[in-house]
């Protein structure tokens, strides 16, 4: 039963997430964006 609550509250989840995007592709960019802010961080700690 717990799995398959945890299942059901993953792909809600995911539901929304790419609901919020609109798209898929919307999704990626949205990713993408994040990546290459974790990047410029490191790079940032980086040159410390």
């Amino acid at each position: 039963m717990m799995k398959k609550a945890a299942a059901i509250v993953t792909l809600m989840f995911g539901m929304l997430a790419l609901t919020g995007c609109n798209t898929v592709e919307g999704f990626g960019k949205d990713l993408s964006k994040v990546g290459g802010k974790i990047e410029k961080k490191a790079e940032e700690k980086k040159g410390n």
